[in-house]
This record gives C-alpha cells, structure tokens and sequence, in this order.
C-alpha cells in the first residue's frame, strides 16, 4: 500500500511539473506574439488560442468548452456572445495602436449578433412589456427600467444614466421638412450589402438587404414624400474591412450631397438556426427589426479616443425615439436597442440610424413586409415637432 502511495505522488508531482512547464511555455509564446506587428497577431492570436485551448484540454480533458470560453475569443464566426469576454492580449494591443475599427470589431459588428439572453422558449425574440405600450416619461427617467425594458448591452461596453437619460435624448428634435426640389434627404446605404435571407438566391443582391433597402427607398419616396438616396455599393468584398471601405463613399455621398439630413445603414441580423426573428402585424407576417448603437467605449479600454463619435447622443435620441413610436404603433415589432463598443461610422450624421432588419433565418419575403411599418416609424418621428 504504501509503495502504491509513493507511485501516485511520483505521478502528482510529474504531472504539476508538466502543467507548470506548459504554462511557462504559453508565457514564453505570448510574449513572443507581443513583438510581433498588429497585422501578424491577428493571425497568431487564432493559433494561439487553438494551441492554448488543445493544452488546457490535455490538462483536463474533462474541462467543457464553456470553461475556457474565457479564453478563446471567436474571430472568425461573426458572432459575439456575452458569456465571453475580450481578449486582452488583442484587444489591449490593437486599440493601443490605433488599428482600424474592423480589426477589434467586425467578429460582431453586426448584434450585430443577438445573445442568448434575449431569444425566448420558442425561437423568437422575447418582447418585453414596455414595447407594447405607451410608456410615461416617468418610468423612462428611471435608468434602471429604461435599460431593463428597452435595450441589451454587450459585453465589450458600458453606458450610464448620464449618458441615457430620457428626457434629455426626447428633447432633441429629430425632425425635418420635406423637399420638394428633389435634393436628397434620406440616405440609405448597407455596409454588409452580401447579407441575404434564407431563400435569396446567391449573388443576386436584390434578394439581400440592398433589396430590402430598394423597396424602403420605394415606400419613403411614394408613400410619404421624401427625397431618398440609395447607394447599392457593395462594401463587403472584404468583410473584416467593409467599415473601413464604405467610410470615404459615405462621406463623398454626403459631401456631394449636404442638403442629406438622415444616414440609415440597413443590415440583417445573425442569430441561432432555430430562432425565428418573425412578427405579425395588421395580419402580415414580417421579420423583427432592430436598432443598434455604437457607443465608441470598451469595458476594458474605456472612451476610443481615435473613434470618437461628436454626434452619440443624437444618435441615441435617434433610436430611442424610433424604438418608441414602434412600441407605440405596432407593438413587439422591435426588438432591444442594442449598444455594443464601438462607431459603427454613425459618426457621419447626427441623425444615423443602424437597423437590423431579422436575421438570415427570416425570408425575403418577410424582410420586405417589414419595410412598411418601418418606413411609417421613420415618418412619424421625422414628422414630430
């Protein structure tokens, strides 16, 4: 018995002295990454965390995937979740030295995903129960119902009852006059014009969101009178790149054009392949649709000073009082304002609007039907004096 005893802490103390050597090793390797350029961690980083996730694996085989979900940061998926938390190896580094926005963000631009927390039992997008009524400023100007009730903030930022605070956001006047001399004042335009709907036909970007924004273009124009730009560029070749790209033809487009007043940036969502993003309204079935807001600030960097927005506040009011004119005129048709870390180019126009419109589980066809409603909420906070 006793030489049994010796034998297991022989083993104990052979595998401590493995685990303390691979740790040196990973210590070794990440200080080797940091000397490299931005442009080669990036691609390290994925090796590494493959490499590291494969040690902690043959530390303890029986660790689940969720353990060291701390660990390994996704940059590839185009899917940001909560439970996970950034890197900061990558995000520390990269923000230090200015890289461009879509080299921390573009793994989640656009949720620019929806989190778990936010879908329901059965599929759909949870409504809470502020979106079907008419809400009193009163419960507004509690910071703590507004963010409960009317928002989801990622992870990767953090907001406070300065910076949302009700009554300041609906005091700003978002409206405009209507033209009649034809110069625009809406543009439309899609960073992410490849995204597509369950039935849409490869390659053909009328079946996309640059479609769905041809027929927004359409009802706004003929149904409400404004003078609307579409811009069907397709910025996206590159998706890790595409804020970066349409960036100086947005701000061209708007050189060009400075009588434009309103930025909208349409995209569709990513979400699990069993959650239905669908609503029913006036007896139409139609996809969710959601606004989202780039608030230039990371939990673990703070305020990015080379992304800063002037106009985040205006953003803000923007989208919050979009979000409760849908609540008001078709309840549970948007979903949760969602805030996440970074700019989004909403930088560009005070009043910019990023919407969501459902996810690639949605079809086309419901894409579209969305656009009425929406097109109406556009209008009836334009109109509002």
């Amino acid at each position: 018995m006793l030489n049994i005893t010796k034998k297991r802490l022989r083993k104990q103390k052979r595998g401590k002295h493995t685990v303390i050597l691979l740790c040196a090793g990973m210590t070794v390797f990440f200080c080797f990454l940091t000397g490299l350029t931005i442009k080669n961690q990036m691609a390290m980083h994925r090796l590494s965390s493959d490499l590291c996730c494969l040690i902690l694996k043959q530390i303890s085989p029986n660790l689940s995937q969720g353990a060291m979900s701390w660990y390994y940061e996704d940059e590839t998926s185009g899917t940001s979740y909560e439970t996970r938390s950034e890197s900061s190896l990558i995000y520390e580094n990269i923000l230090a030295q200015n890289v461009s926005e879509e080299t921390v963000a573009e793994a989640g631009a656009v949720s620019e995903n929806a989190t778990e927390e936010n879908v329901g039992e059965s599929g759909t997008e949870e409504t809470s129960a502020a979106s079907s009524s008419v809400v009193s400023l009163e419960k507004l100007n509690d910071f703590d119902y507004l963010i409960q009730n009317f928002y989801t903030v990622d992870s990767t930022t953090t907001i406070n009852s300065s910076q949302l605070n009700a009554q300041e956001l609906l005091n700003i006047d978002c409206s405009i006059e209507k033209r009649t001399d034809k110069e625009p004042q809406i543009l439309i335009y899609h960073t992410h014009a490849s995204e597509g709907y369950s039935d849409s036909a490869a390659g053909d970007y009328s079946e996309t969101v640059v479609g769905v924004g041809e027929r927004l273009t359409e009802i706004l124009e003929n149904t409400y009178g404004y003078q609307v730009l579409h811009d069907t560029g397709v910025y996206d070749k590159d998706r890790d790149r595409a804020y970066s790209v349409a960036e100086p033809y947005v701000e061209q487009i708007l050189a060009e054009n400075p009588s434009i007043e309103i930025v909208i940036d349409l995209h569709r969502d990513g979400v699990a392949d069993s959650t239905r993003l669908v609503t029913e309204q006036n007896g139409v079935q139609m996809a969710q649709i959601m606004f989202f807001n780039g608030l230039s600030r990371t939990t673990s960097m703070g305020d990015i000073a080379y992304l800063a927005n002037p106009y985040i506040t205006d953003n803000l009011a923007f989208s919050l009082q979009m979000q409760l004119a849908a609540a008001e005129l078709y309840p549970g048709f948007s979903r949760k304002i969602y805030l996440k870390g970074y700019r989004y180019n909403m930088h560009l126009m005070p009043k910019s609007l990023l919407v969501e419109v459902g996810a690639q589980t949605n079809t086309l066809e419901e894409a579209m039907n969305a656009m009425e409603p929406l097109a109406a909420i556009l209008d009836h906070v334009l109109s509002v004096k």
